[in-house]
């Protein structure tokens, strides 16, 4: 295998499209050649913007650009039904007295989910690690004895038995032990994040390799922070083979680049590699409160290494009128809300809504005579039609005037939002458009990048108990996501803090 190291914003993918592209024009047909993403959404991306970039069929014409559980899940010809499903699991925990609720899925597998039972994460970790569950549940600290582990994951086991069933790591290991003979020959083969590949997911890749005449890893061992989730990065690192590191980054400013180089210098185990920032300097600043920084323009992450890090900073962040969302779906004002208000607004000018702009205003409306007529609250009328202020007093039951602004006629808008919206309107903020600010943990951020970063320094207790590598590794992660301005906002305590 031929590594490529591909740092924080030096055209990784592309580097890698470029090579499909070569390989293509020296007439490589595209179905010789494989393309696999740690991640579904990596996957996606790769396919699409190969789709796009050499005008094929995506999912004709790349049908090996996928991740290693699709495309296990396809070469196998697995059903749905054959595999733990929700009600499987419902089924089962009320069996065995333990609510096991799983969040595997075919296309997107870690080793498991921060959504699963603290037990299924012990079993697929030492799964995916290759390792006994003894040996995986000793370095835990999941709130279960070692009996209670024991019974729930030899009933799970006889329940997958007894109905025939198998769930994603089952799927993993019976491609393996079947690779021989049900991959195909390629070309030309990629893996892309293997920084983050499992010991099983390594097998598969070795498998790959096999069946390969030229085969390309490609990722960053700085980046590896799915170590917690069974990811061998040591792996990568030691993997014999020829080696090139992109050299030029397109993201990093160089003011950055010297805290991330910072940051990288202590991790022990590493691939050593240098690589150059942009010409730009940009800046990095301390700040003592997310206040003292002005976000009305530009896009900006704002970073935490724990979730509730961040429930923190939403109501500062209302009451200065910044609309933000989060990673995980999160939007500080309720979608069907804005649509709403900027409907009624529509209404007041003069123009026409759609029948479901038009059900979410009267969603925001008292009936039974207030703002509409009693028993109209549900438009009967077909999807496609258009409505006028008009239309919706004479015909469906409106009360509610021209006169009245957005908060007088849907009165059933809570009173903490109505002062929120008004402090966005305030700003000069676009409520309906996409927010500008967006809050994550650093985990959910790989991959991302904006012009503006906010990182938080605090740790949980655990984290800055135990700084190591991998809390290094997150931190660089973290920095490297920036684009122009990294801004370090002074810990709560710095004796729970990771010191840059």
């Amino acid at each position: 295998m031929f590594r490529i190291f591909g740092p924080p914003g030096t055209g990784k993918t592309t580097t890698l499209l470029n090579m499909v592209e070569k390989a293509m024009e020296s007439g490589i047909p595209p179905n010789r050649i494989g393309f696999f993403a740690f991640t579904k959404k990596a996957a996606i991306e790769a396919r699409e913007r190969a789709g796009r970039r050499f005008s094929l069929d995506p999912d004709v014409d790349l049908c090996h650009f996928r991740t290693f559980h699709s495309m296990a899940y396809r070469t196998l010809n697995i059903k749905e039904h054959q595999i733990m499903g929700t009600d499987n699991f419902k089924e089962l925990s009320q069996a065995i007295g333990y609510e096991l609720n799983s969040s595997l899925s075919a296309e997107d597998v870690t080793a498991f989910k921060p959504k699963d039972h603290p037990i299924l994460q012990v079993y697929n970790l030492s799964r995916a690690k290759k390792e006994s569950l003894r040996s995986t549940y000793n370095l835990s600290d999941i709130p279960f004895s070692w009996v209670e582990v024991e019974y729930v994951t030899q009933a799970y086991e006889n329940y997958k038995t007894a109905y025939n069933l198998m769930d994603y790591h089952d799927m993993l290991q019976l491609f393996l032990d079947e690779a021989d003979h049900l991959l195909p020959q390629f070309d030309l083969c990629f893996v892309d994040e293997a920084q983050d590949l499992s010991p099983i997911q390594w097998e598969i890749a070795e498998a790959l390799n096999k069946k390969s005449k030229r085969m390309y890893v490609a990722g960053d061992d700085d980046q590896a922070i799915f170590v917690w989730a069974g990811a061998d990065v040591e792996r990568f690192i030691t993997l014999t083979g020829g080696v090139e590191t992109l050299e030029q980054s397109y993201r990093i400013p160089s003011a950055v680049h010297n805290v991330a180089e910072r940051i990288s210098s202590r991790i022990k185990t590493r691939f050593p590699k240098r690589y150059k920032p942009r010409e730009e300097v940009g800046s990095v600043q301390r700040i003592k409160d997310i206040l003292d920084v002005d976000m009305s323009q530009g896009s900006w992450l704002i970073l935490a290494q724990a979730n509730y890090m961040l429930f923190e900073l939403y109501e500062p962040l209302k009451q200065a009128g910044y609309l933000f969302e989060t990673l995980n779906g999160y939007r500080s004002i309720n979608h069907k809300m804005a649509v709403a208000i900027s409907g009624w607004e529509r209404l007041r000018k003069g123009y026409q809504v759609t029948k479901e702009t038009a059900q979410q205003i009267y969603g925001y409306m008292s009936g039974n005579g207030v703002r509409i007529k009693r028993g109209c609250k549900t438009l009967n009328i077909e999807d496609d039609e258009l409505l006028t202020l008009e239309d919706l007093q004479n015909k469906h039951g409106l009360l509610a005037t021209i006169d009245m602004i957005w908060h007088q006629a849907m009165d059933r808008i809570p009173e903490g939002d109505r002062t929120y919206i008004t402090n966005l309107l305030r700003s000069g903020e676009k409520f309906s458009a996409e927010p500008r600010i967006r809050l994550s943990t650093i985990h959910g951020a790989k991959g991302g990048e904006a012009e503006n970063v906010i990182l938080l320094t605090d740790l949980t207790t655990s984290a800055a108990d135990n700084i190591d590598d991998n809390m290094h590794r997150v931190f660089y992660v973290a920095v490297t996501r920036t684009l122009q301005n990294l801004y370090i906002l002074e810990p709560k305590d710095y004796y729970k803090a990771y010191p840059i």
